[in-house]
C-alpha cells in the first residue's frame, strides 16, 4: 500500500480528484491540522491552484488552545479568508444533555460489552456547519435547489490516507483532493512545513476527548498539555451514565477511567485511529 503499489492500482482513486472545470466558488476545508494547513499554504504560495476563494474552519467548540492559536497563526499566512462557524459546543451539549436528559449529539464512546456508541458528532459538528456556510457562500436560500452553481470543496487527505476519499452526495459541493493530486503523504506535508516554517511544528486537530485518539496521543496530551488532558477526565468522568443508555460510558477503549489508564505501557497497534473514521474532516 503506497508508492511501491504500481500506479494502475491507484488510477480509479486518483481519478476521484481533478479540479472543477468551472466551479462558481473554490473553498478550503480547513481542520487546521498537519494535512489542510499544508494545503492551505502551498495554494497561498501557488504551488497548489487555482488559488482557493476561501477556507472555513468548522469548530465543535472542543479543541485544544493550541490549535486555536495556530488557527490564528494560519489566517494570517492565507491571502484569502477563514470563515470559522460551529454548530454549538459539542462539549457543554454531551455534558448538558447527561445532567437534564435533554437532546445531544452522540459521540462514539465505549461500553463494557466491547461496543462502541453511534457517531453523529462528525456530521452535526463539522459537516452540516461547513455545507450551511457553502449555501451561503453560493448565494442560496433555505432549501434553494443549487442548479448550475457549484463549490469545488479542497478536503486535506494525503496519498496515504486515500482509502478516505469519496465522492460528494450533493449536487453544489464537488470535492477535490489536492494532496492526493501531488501524492504527498503526511511525512511529506510536515516535511514540507518544516523547510518552509522551521519554527513551528504542527499538531493533529481534534476534540480533546475524542475516543478516536490512540493511546500515543493520549500519553502526549498527559506530558505536553496536561490542561486539555484534566479537561479530558472531567468529560470522562461525566458522560459515565447518560440518559436513554444502559451501560455506562467511557472515552478510552479500555472501558476504564482516563486518569487510570496507563499510557506508559499501553500497545498502540490495532488500536482505533483517525484513519478513516471522520469522512475527511475530523483530524486534518
Amino acid at each position: 500500500w503506497g508508492r511501491n503499489c504500481p500506479l494502475f492500482f491507484f488510477e480509479p482513486l486518483m481519478e476521484l480528484s481533478k479540479p472543477h472545470p468551472n466551479p462558481t466558488i473554490r473553498i478550503i476545508s480547513l481542520g487546521a491540522g498537519v494535512q489542510s494547513t499544508v494545503m492551505a499554504l502551498m495554494a497561498a504560495k501557488g504551488e497548489i491552484t487555482p488559488m482557493p476563494d476561501c477556507a472555513i474552519f468548522a469548530d465543535t467548540g472542543y479543541e485544544p488552545e493550541g490549535v486555536y492559536e495556530h488557527l490564528d497563526w494560519l489566517e494570517k499566512q492565507l491571502p484569502f479568508p477563514t470563515y470559522r462557524v460551529a454548530q454549538g459546543n459539542i462539549k457543554e451539549d454531551i455534558e448538558r444533555g447527561a445532567k437534564t436528559g435533554e437532546r445531544f449529539v452522540a459521540m462514539p464512546f465505549f461500553t463494557k460489552d466491547g461496543g462502541m456508541g453511534m457517531r453523529q458528532c462528525t456530521a452535526e459538528y463539522k459537516i452540516s456547519p461547513l455545507r450551511n456556510k457553502t449555501r451561503q457562500l453560493l448565494g442560496l436560500k433555505p432549501k434553494q435547489r443549487a442548479k448550475d452553481k457549484v463549490s469545488e470543496q479542497w478536503m486535506g487527505i494525503s496519498w496515504d490516507e486515500m482509502q478516505r476519499m469519496k465522492e460528494s452526495s450533493l449536487s453544489y459541493i464537488y470535492h477535490r483532493f489536492p494532496l492526493i493530486e501531488k501524492e504527498m503523504r503526511r511525512h511529506h506535508c510536515l516535511s514540507w512545513f518544516e523547510t518552509h516554517y522551521p519554527s513551528r511544528t504542527l499538531d493533529k486537530s481534534a476534540c480533546i476527548a475524542c475516543p478516536f485518539h490512540n493511546d500515543e496521543l493520549w500519553r502526549d496530551m498527559k506530558l505536553n498539555d496536561p490542561k486539555s488532558f484534566s479537561d479530558a477526565v472531567e468529560f470522562d468522568k461525566n458522560i459515565r451514565v447518560l440518559p436513554t443508555f444502559k451501560q455506562e460510558q467511557f472515552v478510552h477503549r479500555s472501558c476504564k477511567p482516563l486518569d487510570e489508564v496507563d499510557f506508559e505501557n499501553a500497545e498502540d497497534k490495532g488500536q482505533l485511529s483517525f484513519l478513516g473514521e471522520c469522512d475527511g474532516l475530523c483530524g486534518v
